[in-house]
């Protein structure tokens, strides 16, 4: 019998609402306020926070807080722009923490 598997996820910690697929995962190697992070080109059912400009290990960046759509958990935030040049490649992605976000369909 064959069986049909689903796009792999990632899910929020704390309701399983779906955040974003494994395919769109840009790197593994980030670091979040709370360990590991990583670094996605797009996310889903989430709410992007108000805008703040942060001093994060690679710089300047103005940033907005990414919430859970279903149980407002602060999951990581958005990249909205780059001060530097050789970290523009961020604008527009997110990091999801991945203390914040459990593997589904794997």
């Amino acid at each position: 019998m064959a069986e049909l598997v689903g796009p792999r996820l990632y899910s929020c910690c704390n309701c399983l609402t779906h955040v974003a697929l494994h395919d769109d995962v840009i790197s593994k190697s980030f670091q979040g306020k709370n360990g590991r992070a990583f670094l996605f080109s797009h996310t889903m059912n989430i709410m992007v926070g108000r805008k703040e400009d942060r001093q994060l290990m690679t710089g300047l960046h103005t940033v907005a807080d990414v919430y859970c759509l279903d149980c407002r958990e602060v999951l990581g935030w958005k990249y909205e722009r780059a001060y530097e040049e050789t970290q523009k490649y961020k604008e527009g992605k997110f990091i999801l923490e991945k203390s914040k976000i459990v593997k589904e369909n794997w």
